[in-house]
């Protein structure tokens, strides 16, 4: 507690000499971010792990990663329900498209529009309900990365950061060392230009885990966690091509991360991954390779999903599919049949008034008799 209270006093975000919008929006986010960097590691060293020793801070890290993945874990499970809802109508949507394809009119156009909201109303998605969880998470990683990034150019100047990590606590996260080699602040370009080969091998072997991580995040989605039907649109081909884009990506910004980010990343990577396990596991898409194991696994326990889509004992879900036969059956039969049209040749065979035809000039035969 010593070391919050002993922070320095919050300053104004600095400009530079000019206006830093960026650093004004920031701002907010960064002091949260170094509030609980803080109390993370007072609570390591409460418990007795050195003050100025890398695995301190490491865990501090790890500390601010599970507090922030925990707040957006409400976001996580809307950013999925909505990204599997758009998955899903996808097929419906690739018709409507086709439906106004090469129709560039005014009219055509504002019905396409309205075919479509009325495809997202009808379903309760929309493509930015889809990305605002994750547009919300951006401010906090950039946030995260800041904070982190800063640290070398604030122990320079003898100073803190914007809120609770004060001089005395950057000084003390710039000198630790992981393993005792490798500084948190230090880049995998750095270690190179140092000729830091230990720092090189930590640090190259972080950035090939980060990057392995996001790469097997995504592939649970699109291998697993989707319909046939979804795995034919454009969507699925743009994730797809995501999936391998992304890795090539963080190969060259990786390089350029401090070893505190990269940190940071892997372990909110893990995070992702085991989050994602288990919505994939518990709350699989209708149709995909994920819900037919989801139900293999319930039938071997003598359960199985019945049509509001809760889980039951098999006896009440066998009742509930018998009783759901028998009312399709008695519709069917209550259902009015088709009257086939009848040849007069054949009708006079059979001593019926011929059945008229669709748009025919016969219309003596309304009220004909029955098909043969």
């Amino acid at each position: 507690m010593d070391l919050l209270l002993a922070s320095t006093p919050t300053p104004a975000p600095t400009t530079g000499g000019g206006f830093d919008l960026i650093g004004i929006i920031l701002w907010p986010l960064k002091w949260a971010v170094e509030a609980v960097l803080v109390a993370w590691h007072w609570l390591f060293t409460a418990i007795g792990l050195p003050p100025a020793d890398g695995i301190t801070w490491v865990l501090s890290i790890v500390g601010l990663v599970v507090v922030v993945r925990s707040a957006l874990i409400p976001l996580f499970v809307r950013q999925i329900k909505s990204q599997r809802k758009m998955m899903e109508i996808a097929p419906e949507l690739r018709k409507v498209q086709e439906k106004y394809k090469g129709k560039r009119d005014q009219l055509s156009r504002e019905a396409m529009s309205r075919e479509t909201m009325a495809l997202y109303k009808k379903h309760g998605t929309t493509p930015v309900s889809s990305c605002l969880p994750l547009l919300v998470q951006m401010p906090i990683f950039f946030a995260l990365f800041s904070v982190l990034n800063d640290v070398t150019k604030h122990y320079n100047a003898g100073i803190g950061g914007v809120g609770l990590l004060n001089a005395e606590l950057t000084a003390e996260f710039y000198n630790a060392k992981l393993f005792g080699v490798a500084s948190l602040h230090e880049t995998l370009i750095d270690a190179v230009n140092t000729g830091n080969t230990a720092a090189i091998a930590i640090l190259a072997t972080l950035v090939v885990l980060m990057i392995a991580s996001q790469f097997f995040t995504q592939l649970q989605i699109i291998s697993k966690n989707l319909s046939p039907e979804a795995k034919t649109g454009q969507a699925y081909q743009m994730q797809k091509i995501m999936l391998w884009v992304l890795p090539f990506a963080f190969v060259f910004s990786g390089v350029f991360f401090p070893l505190g980010v990269v940190i940071y990343w892997f372990v909110s990577n893990l995070w992702t991954m085991g989050q994602q396990f288990l919505v994939i596991r518990e709350m699989p898409t209708p149709g995909s390779e994920a819900a037919k194991e989801r139900e293999e696994r319930l039938a071997r326990k003598g359960k199985a999903i019945d049509a509001n889509g809760k889980v039951v004992p098999m006896e009440k879900y066998v009742a509930e599919q018998q009783r759901l036969y028998e009312e399709a059956e008695q519709a069917r039969a209550a259902a009015p049949k088709r009257q086939q049209p009848v040849s007069k040749q054949r009708a006079k065979k059979q001593g019926q008034k011929p059945n008229p035809k669709p748009g025919g000039a016969d219309q003596s035969g309304a009220g004909g008799g029955t098909a043969s």
